[in-house]
């Protein structure tokens, strides 16, 4: 029996988190961990709320407010 470990590409491990229900795996070797993050830059990505386009209406900011009842 030969031992290949060494010829084998380095794997992910399983691991576990105190506290948590889950566990998570580690990086894959090369990849870049961080998340991804929008400059701004990209056309339909806004970091706010939609602002509805064309004259604003008596209770416009009253709906913008309001938060529905299952959040």
């Amino acid at each position: 029996m030969t031992d290949d470990s060494e010829s084998l590409p380095p794997r992910q491990r399983v691991v576990r988190v105190p506290g948590s229900r889950r566990a998570r795996l580690t990086p894959v070797p090369g990849s870049d961990p961080e998340p991804e993050t929008s400059s701004g830059d990209e056309p339909g990505v806004t970091g706010g709320p939609r602002r509805p386009k064309g004259p604003k209406g008596p209770n416009d900011d009253q709906l913008l407010q309001d938060v529905p009842p299952h959040y």
